[in-house]
């Protein structure tokens, strides 16, 4: 069974800090979630006052239409996994996953039960004799996530629980952890930092930043719709371009920038006169001569190789880079570095955004 969770104008103050500033949140019932933002944002912050280890200095926190005021965290309908796991190293792996089960008083024979039906649902059969310190460290993550559906749980809060995890495992334990959701049903909360894991597994995502919630919804929409300078230069790699609008309908604007007016599309209404920064994805980036307002020429500062793709970094102005990422069917043409580029985009993919407070690099 599962539950939704409601964030009603929640604002959380540590003295004279806000860590968490009027947040309003519908997550749906069984919905995959993730709160996605820097160090120090505030996404943490709301996973421990959903969880009841922290009371809203103002609003509600709601769980299945209840309001939690209150109720602490032993008698939540949450589960909440750490990011150093909190496993005991001297139990098996079953006393782990049914050590909840065993503090509520549930007997032997059902909580082994429990264990082996929870041991299969990780891919872990006949692992439970085992001790914590003989499973690898993705074993480990599974076995943290079983000891939290122990207990039947509506809510699963996860709090950067992939982070120790080498890049490879990492990968592979979103794919993991996104199946297990899928089987369970129930909701999961999921914070992080890492982009790439709040895209691929989540059905929706919250950027936060500053303790206020820049916007909210699924991965491609965060991505290729920002809302905010912020959201556009955090969630992946993206090129500034700063200005003035010069042109402007509902379609489209053009920005005066260093490089001559370019264009792009513009989501959130900008008017003549008003300052803007166009954000222009690197692999939006082609090399060759381009439609008026769409196209740029500088020299290239340097040139990275990776295998199936080729990075360009053109000096752009105020010192920043402008990057661009090519696959391999354009080897031969690309210039080498000192060399002069010119370079084209598509406007249609481009966003212009009012002026504001962009991620730091």
């Amino acid at each position: 069974m599962s539950a939704g969770v409601e964030l009603d104008h929640v604002t959380v103050r540590f003295g004279q800090f806000t860590a968490v500033d009027n947040a309003n949140l519908d997550i749906k019932s069984g919905e995959f979630f993730s709160f996605l933002g820097p160090s120090g944002c505030g996404k943490t912050t709301i996973l421990r006052t959903v969880s009841g280890f922290l009371d809203p200095s103002e609003g509600k926190v709601k769980i299945g239409g209840q309001d939690m005021a209150g109720i602490g965290p032993n008698q939540r309908p949450t589960a909440l996994i750490f990011q150093n796991l909190a496993l005991f190293p001297l139990m098996t792996v079953a006393e782990n996953i049914t050590y909840g089960l065993r503090v509520r008083g549930v007997d032997k024979t059902a909580r082994m039960k429990k264990a082996d039906e929870l041991l299969h649902l990780i891919a872990l059969p006949g692992q439970g004799k085992k001790l914590v310190g003989e499973l690898s460290g993705g074993q480990k993550q599974r076995v943290a996530i079983a000891r939290a559906l122990a207990v039947r749980p509506k809510v699963l809060l996860l709090d950067e629980p992939l982070s120790a995890l080498d890049l490879k495992l990492r990968q592979h334990m979103r794919t993991e952890l996104r199946s297990i959701q899928r089987q369970v049903g129930i909701t999961f909360i999921y914070i992080t930092h890492d982009q790439g894991e709040a895209l691929t597994m989540s059905d929706r995502v919250a950027v936060m930043s500053d303790g206020v919630i820049e916007q909210v919804g699924d991965g491609k929409a965060v991505y290729d719709r920002p809302e905010t300078a912020f959201v556009a230069s955090f969630v992946g790699e993206n090129n500034p371009f700063m200005g003035k609008v010069s042109k402007a309908t509902k379609d489209g604007v053009a920005v005066d920038t260093e490089f001559g007016p370019l264009r792009g599309g513009n989501p959130k209404g900008l008017k003549v006169g008003d300052r803007a920064i166009l954000f222009v994805r690197p692999e939006l980036f082609k090399l060759g001569k381009g439609s008026a307002g769409a196209a740029l020429s500088s020299r290239v500062k340097s040139v990275a190789f990776e295998g199936n793709i080729t990075n360009l970094f053109l000096n752009g102005a105020a010192k920043k880079d402008i990057a661009l990422s090519i696959g391999r069917h354009g080897s031969a043409d690309i210039p080498g570095q000192g060399e002069k580029a010119t370079i084209n985009y598509d406007p249609s993919y481009a966003v212009a955004l009012p002026e504001g407070k962009m991620a730091r690099e």
